[in-house]
């Protein structure tokens, strides 16, 4: 029995333990929200407390030691787990991750961007990285001049928490009705930023108005299986296999020797798809994905960790419109 424990995963990742679940697998789950829908999928549940990032690779050394945990997908402080490789394996453990050098590298987008600045193979959106308000007062003027429309975003950023559209004016009435969206006034902007002398580094693009398309990716032993999923209105979802899109994807990955589940990012500005970020996980949509292509990238992933074969799968290019609908789950 192959005891695989999944540490403080977002909610949709529910469909990603269904997925990697095998006849021999036991699963054990954790998170700081005790009634996370996830625990109705693992055979044993814990609740976590939030621990810095040093001390809890101490309390997953201990928490696998302790449950005997073959495999560990981590997702809480996952850099901090993958750069401390070496003591899971010390006593035993597998890392369904890659390596923390990787991981570190792309948690930082301005860092990711500069790797592939001069690469033809991958188009960069132009940016600037700012620190100060009025470092970001100089960038949203010059950058204005060419863009009509710009956005910001913390260099390391999770979930596009951070992220803010640029608007000229904000329409208060209009957010009575319509969800307004993740956007901000330059006034608004600058007024923030001014409450602290400095600030870690946030980027200042133009805002990429086009689909977003989300790839999600795994290197197999007969070659890179990327799943471009095209992003819609309300939810609804398209499996393309777009050239340009697959080709810029090869080329991140010809550079980067990412070996576990990944989930590239594009948006498009005009008729042009620009990188947008890479995910070193599993992403919350990879579900949809595999469902539309009838592939189970999790456990595919799980082989590979485990030296058994991981052959790419033969997927038919036809595309595919798909959505998810939400369904009730008794968690107690």
């Amino acid at each position: 029995m192959i005891r695989i424990w999944f540490n403080h995963w977002f909610r949709t990742a529910y469909s990603i333990v269904k997925l990697m679940r095998r006849d021999d697998t036991y699963i054990i789950g954790s998170h700081s929200v005790e009634y996370s829908p996830i625990s109705t999928v693992c055979d044993e549940w814990y609740k976590e407390e939030y621990l810095p990032a040093n001390e809890y690779v101490d309390f997953c050394v201990d928490f696998c030691r302790a449950h005997s945990v073959d495999v560990f997908v981590p997702h809480r402080h996952m850099t901090a787990i993958a750069e401390n490789k070496s003591r899971f394996d010390e006593i035993g453990v597998k890392l369904l991750s890659d390596n923390g050098d990787l991981l570190s590298l792309f948690e930082n987008k301005s860092k990711a961007y500069k790797l592939f600045e001069n690469d033809k193979n991958v188009n960069i959106p132009e940016h600037r990285v700012v620190n100060t308000a009025n470092e970001f007062a100089a960038a949203f003027r010059d950058m204005s001049e060419i863009y009509e429309t710009l956005c910001v975003k913390f260099v390391k950023d999770e979930g596009a928490q951070s992220f803010r559209k640029i608007v000229k004016k904000a329409d208060a009435f209009r957010a009575l009705h319509y969800y307004s969206g993740f956007s901000a006034t330059y006034e608004e902007l600058y007024s923030a930023l001014s409450e602290r002398e400095s600030f870690e580094d946030l980027l200042v693009m133009p805002y990429l108005n086009g689909c977003e398309v989300s790839v999600d990716c795994l290197k197999t032993d007969s070659g890179v299986l990327a799943l471009p999923r095209f992003k819609g209105e309300a939810h609804i979802e398209t499996l393309k296999f777009d050239e340009e899109i697959l080709a810029m994807t090869n080329a991140v990955l010809a550079k980067v020797d990412l070996q576990y589940p990944c989930d590239i990012q594009f948006r498009y500005l005009n008729s042009t798809p620009y990188l947008l970020e890479v995910n070193t996980r599993m992403s919350g949509g990879l579900p949809m994905t595999c469902s539309a292509a009838g592939v189970n990238i999790p456990q595919l992933a799980l082989s590979k960790l485990l030296g058994e074969p991981c052959v790419m799968p033969n997927i038919s290019t036809d595309d595919k419109v798909f959505s998810n609908v939400e369904v009730p789950v008794i968690i107690k």
